[in-house]
């Protein structure tokens, strides 16, 4: 058996803390991390609960190599998204991964249910866990709640969280590191939980193949990059191949990016997270909001998204986000969206790209919710154009707002985006980085191949968990040699259908919370040309022909829905519901074709 083969249950209405063993066939299938919690939250949750309600699950998740391998340790925060209704998967770095499956002893997780009738605190220790009050933590920030903890590691919600921020997040290093994206920390603050405090330390074990991987690490194209400039050159990257995201998605440059990129960075850095080892992590730089380690996203969004082309600037911007634990990602889309708003005459309040201290000020009204713009903005874009119109204005899948890089110029990151199982994420697939330096010649059927392909090794990564970055070095073979050490026996083949069987488990239940074909679709802000440089939109007609070619791959209908022949040949039929309910009338089977039939490719 794995040497992690059980799960910590609390139920926080009952005050209740139990230790309870994985299903045998559930490690099989699924082995850990995204996988082990998509069939959680599948078995689980009734279809429709409320994301906020007491019934939604949140579950801390491990994979059987968590402590173990080269590369950021990473755990998953496992829920359904406030933000989008969809399943949910986020992943945190830094020290409690580690600390927290030390901590665990032959346990794959915390599975959360309930809500405290007061804030709690759950601290883990030799493999138990008992709840404490968190009376005298409600209210601080990130960086204020971990250092209450000065000998343990802590993975907490900050001020968005206990406000009902929709895009809140789990902040671990005192707002360093962040389960980030869709609001699994808007689930965690109302369940009346401020933080899970891991005492033990890291595992020990299998160190032959972490020296001899982590050397490979370091050595490979990806370790290389991340020691020279963690992923803050992606701002240098995005700008140079015309994908980054700039003035409220107005244009695909930035004039200003110069002043944002990696040469600025080292600038003005003062050290790295981790300086002793051979990736040695982010760079620690200081802002008005004290010391912060920046992220390729906060120059991105926080940036050329808001036209504001001073690091420094940005960099307090993103402190305070990080502070506030709420997703930098979602609010300078939220920003840079109220700022495009004024301008067409939307808002009685004039805002204008490139005023860093509106920025901060608006920032600062969605946290608490103290305006009606920011009470808006606290549930997203989407919930804001609903109020106050501008739909067209940022783009946003299955109510996420989009990421690092815009796909007007790269299709296959189009298709990448709309077919995120979590929303408009750029962290499920990246083919961006690689179709437009081939000079955007693919043809389709290499384009849906590589967006599959990346879908299902992530997939098997984060079920692992493992760094996605880690992906060139644990390949297949090297991945099985792994799990054998830990007591898995999963051969090469397997953990193929690990990836597809894990994507289309959580297709299944996204079906099952209504999403259909139609949320699967373009964002109409990018099928329009941008006035800036003349660039075209992307044609829905020929984006509609490559989804049918992605689904067709997947063995989905044309509705998106997996047939019967792949549910049984990923040995899903134990999860499959005997009807899926579709959310639209206008994803209706066209006529002559059964619901099973795949389209060619």
């Amino acid at each position: 058996m794995p040497d992690r083969d059980a799960l910590v249950r609390v139920d926080l209405s009952a005050g209740r803390v139990t230790s309870e063993a994985i299903p045998e066939r559930w490690l099989e299938q699924y082995v850990g991390g995204k996988g082990l919690g998509a069939r959680y939250l599948y078995d689980e949750l009734e279809a429709g609960t409320d994301p906020h309600a007491p019934e939604n699950v949140l579950l801390f998740a491990l994979g059987p190599l968590t402590g173990y391998t080269p590369g950021d340790q990473r755990y998953a925060a496992i829920t359904k998204s406030p933000l989008t209704g969809a399943f949910l998967d986020s992943y945190g770095g830094g020290t409690f991964p580690a600390r927290l499956a030390g901590s665990l002893e032959g346990h794959l997780g915390v599975l959360v249910t309930g809500v405290a009738a007061e804030p709690v605190v759950l601290e883990v220790d030799g493999g138990e866990a008992r709840l404490e009050s968190a009376d005298d933590l409600w209210g601080l920030n990130a960086e204020a709640t971990c250092d209450r903890f000065p000998d343990a590691a802590v993975a907490c919600v900050g001020p968005a969280g206990e406000n009902g921020v929709q895009f809140a997040t789990i902040a671990s290093d005192g707002g360093d590191h962040h389960a980030g994206r869709g609001g699994a920390g808007t689930v965690m603050g109302a369940k009346n939980l401020k933080a899970v405090v891991a005492h033990g330390s890291a595992p020990d074990g299998l160190e032959d193949l972490h020296e001899r991987d982590e050397t490979a690490f370091a050595e490979s194209d990806a370790g290389r990059w991340l020691a020279a400039s963690d992923t803050l050159e992606t701002v240098d990257f995005a700008n140079e191949v015309g994908v980054l995201p700039t003035r409220g998605w107005q244009a695909r440059s930035f004039d200003g990016a110069d002043n944002l990129g990696i040469e600025r960075v080292r600038k003005a850095a003062h050290g790295r997270e981790r300086p002793d080892d051979p990736v040695p992590g982010g760079f620690r730089v200081d802002s008005d909001e004290g010391e912060s380690v920046p992220r390729g996203a906060a120059p991105i969004v926080l940036g050329a998204g808001l036209g504001i082309d001073d690091f420094d600037a940005v960099a307090t911007l993103g402190a305070i986000c990080d502070r506030l634990a709420m997703d930098v990602i979602t609010a300078g889309n939220a920003v840079a969206w109220s700022m495009r708003a004024s301008q067409e005459g939307l808002l009685e309040r004039d805002l204008e790209f490139g005023d860093e201290a509106a920025a901060r000020t608006l920032i600062d009204e969605i946290a608490t919710r103290s305006t009606p713009l920011g009470e808006a903005l606290a549930d997203g874009v989407d919930a804001a154009t609903a109020r106050f119109g501008g739909d067209d204005l940022i783009p946003t899948v299955k109510g996420m707002e989009l990421s690092s890089y815009d796909p007007r110029n790269a299709e296959t990151m189009a298709l990448a985006y709309a077919t995120s199982d979590r929303g408009g994420c750029h962290r499920r697939a990246r083919p961006v980085e690689l179709e437009p330096v081939a000079g955007g010649t693919w043809d389709p059927a290499r384009k849906v191949a590589a967006v599959v392909d990346e879908q299902n090794r992530r997939a098997v990564l984060w079920s692992l968990i493992a760094d996605d970055f880690l992906e060139d070095v644990l390949r297949p073979t090297v991945a099985a040699e792994w799990l054998s050490a830990v007591g898995y026996e999963c051969d090469e083949d397997e953990l193929a259908r690990v990836g597809e069987r894990v994507w289309t488990l959580v297709k299944l239940f996204n079906l099952r919370e209504g999403f259909s074909r139609a949320d699967d679709e373009l964002p109409s802000t990018l099928t329009e040309p941008l006035e800036d440089d003349g660039t075209a939109g992307l044609d829905p007609e020929a984006f509609d022909a490559l989804l049918d070619r992605y689904y067709a791959i997947r063995g989905w209908n044309n509705r998106g829905q997996p047939t019967e022949t792949t549910l049984r040949r990923l040995d899903l039929c134990d999860v499959s519901d005997a009807e899926t309910p579709v959310r639209r009338s206008s994803d209706e089977t066209p006529a002559g074709r059964s619901t099973d039939e795949t389209p060619e490719t």
